[in-house]
């Protein structure tokens, strides 16, 4: 077996992860933003000040939401992002904390925005720091990342506050704040939750894979990626049990889908083939899932059948 450090593998595959895929949730997504994006500027131009408006993306673990919002900011070339301390901040971006208080979440926002709160404050005094600051920083957007955790283990009071600080930021007099909200199904309850906050919503769902039209999307990801590794792929290996195979491995999410390809284009070069087989993607599912070939998404006949959310199964009852 080669050794992957010295072939450069982890230098490979990194290459591979910081390439970005797009499917209809990401044009979806850069349309809405840029459209919310200019008219907050049109608005800044002409001095006038109106309440802001809110994307929420929803997909499950694995459908690559995080990634989506992360690449969309970073492809705004006119966007200042990553600087905690300048003038500037347009998007503040931060993954919901825990325990998820309102009290906490305001740090975590003062925080992102580079100010370090020196001492004990309660959570309206905190928010109303949070705003100013935002204000100060010419903060155009909140990216709130795993936002479904702000209304778990809250009182029907505490769910109320979080829901009327989140409004609080989209119709603030002085300095409006856009919200951008990435996070689980549970998301949804927390939108509906005030018909208010719902109506100032975009909400945006991220796409699962369907087999039945997503076959060959599937296939040419396998190409795209295989190509950009230097590995060959057989047109024996491009067909569409693979296509079947590799839907259901990834739970039929398109960022697990990716990650998963990148993942059996390792176990070729682990090896190394100069050619990415049925036996890379076999390697790949059998080390993700510790499962025996029987489970395994890319070995049996009735894989549909298997939970790929399952680790260690070994077919048992247990």
């Amino acid at each position: 077996m080669a050794d992957g450090t010295q072939n450069g593998i982890p230098q490979r595959v990194l290459a591979l992860r910081s390439m970005f895929s797009k499917n209809r949730t990401h044009r979806e997504l850069d349309e809405r933003f840029r459209y919310l994006l200019d008219r907050r500027r049109t608005e800044l131009e002409a001095g006038v000040i109106a309440e802001a408006r809110c994307i929420a993306l929803i997909g499950a673990s694995g459908s690559g939401k995080t990634t989506a919002a992360e690449h969309l900011f970073a492809s705004q070339p006119d966007l200042v992002l990553h600087d905690p301390h300048g003038p500037r901040l347009d998007v503040a971006s931060f993954q919901v904390p825990s325990p998820a208080t309102l009290k906490f979440v305001g740090q975590t926002v003062l925080e992102t925005l580079g100010f370090d709160l020196k001492r004990d404050k309660s959570a309206q005094i905190i928010w109303s720091m949070a705003k100013g600051h935002l204000e100060a920083r010419r903060t155009l957007f909140l990216h709130i990342d795993e936002a479904q955790d702000l209304m778990r283990h809250q009182t029907p009071r505490e769910l109320n506050a979080v829901v009327s600080t989140l409004k609080s930021l989209l119709q603030h007099k002085s300095w409006p704040v856009g919200l951008i909200l990435t996070g689980t199904a549970e998301l949804k309850t927390l939108i509906n939750h005030d018909p208010q906050l719902a109506r100032r919503v975009f909400p945006i769902e991220c796409a699962r894979l369907n087999i039945l039209v997503d076959s060959d999307r599937i296939l040419k990801a396998i190409a795209h990626y295989s190509k950009a590794a230097g590995i060959a792929v057989s047109a024996d290996t491009l067909n569409r049990d693979l296509a079947a195979r590799m839907a259901h491995a990834a739970d039929r999410e398109f960022g697990l889908m990716n990650e998963m390809i990148i993942q059996s284009l390792e176990e070729a070069m682990i090896t190394g083939d100069e050619e990415v087989r049925r036996q890379h993607f076999t390697s790949m599912f059998r080390k993700r899932a510790g499962c025996v070939d029987g489970l395994n998404v890319f070995v049996a006949d009735d894989f549909e059948r298997i939970d790929v959310r399952r680790l260690l199964d070994h077919g048992d009852d247990a």
